[in-house]
């Protein structure tokens, strides 16, 4: 019983994602007035810098209405791990920022575990915002997690060739291929890359704990949080 609830509630959330993000009932968003726009670009150097505090309150003087002022506040919300965020994200669902809103979701699933929901936000995020190179990234993760090396190597080339000079994605593929076991691509990639010695350090030790997740799965055994998050295995939600 406590299975056949547990699938119903996936449904239920998945539902309300689609219903929102579909791309004829999404709105335009309004254009912003000089003045909106400083304080959004303030918010944004605040929480760029760490700040998400002071992002926030600077956020909270603009109107709630505006999808973009929802958007940041949503990120701060998660980044602070506060509750506020979900509701945020899906609010997006039916304007011009729903692919930020599928991602969003996608974040939230992924850091409580649950990578099949953070899959069905991902894939939608992705379809509908095809060259954002953090929404690919973060779908490369997933796939990641769920075993599928095929389907993240193609996220992660897709995001660095979107972004050559953002390495996360260049450090997820890297930490694919030494789990893989494919050194010599590994070291190729980094040499081209330029990553330094800490970096790659950090990419085997991702790899040698999601081997050991996989081979626990395996055996049969339970796999901790610690083993299977996105975060402590791939570093890999983007945070922004």
């Amino acid at each position: 019983m406590k299975v056949v609830i547990a699938a119903l509630g996936l449904l239920m959330l998945s539902g309300c994602a689609t219903n929102g993000s579909s791309a004829w009932s999404k709105q335009a968003c309004s254009k912003l007035d000089s003045d909106q726009e400083l304080s959004l670009s303030l918010a944004d150097d605040m929480i760029g810098e760490g700040k998400l505090h002071a992002g926030l309150a600077n956020l909270q003087r603009l109107p709630e209405d505006l999808p973009q002022v929802r958007m940041r506040k949503a990120k701060v919300y998660r980044q602070l791990g506060q509750s506020d965020a979900e509701p945020l994200y899906r609010s997006l669902l039916s304007t011009c920022l729903a692919a930020e809103g599928e991602h969003g979701l996608g974040q939230l699933a992924a850091s409580r575990h649950d990578n099949a929901l953070a899959l069905e936000h991902l894939k939608r995020a992705a379809r509908l915002s095809p060259t954002d190179e953090k929404i690919r990234n973060d779908l490369g993760v997933v796939y990641l997690n769920q075993g599928d090396t095929r389907q993240a190597r193609f996220e992660f080339l897709t995001a660095m060739e979107l972004k050559q000079d953002d390495q996360l994605a260049t450090l997820n593929l890297v930490t694919l291929l030494i789990y893989q076991g494919n050194w010599k691509q590994a070291s190729d990639l980094v040499n081209r890359a330029g990553l330094k010695p800490e970096q790659v350090t950090n990419a085997k030790e991702r790899a040698e704990k999601l081997r050991n997740a996989v081979k626990k799965s395996a055996n049969g055994q339970a796999v901790s949080a610690t083993d299977s998050s996105p975060s402590s295995v791939n570093q890999p939600i983007t945070q922004r």
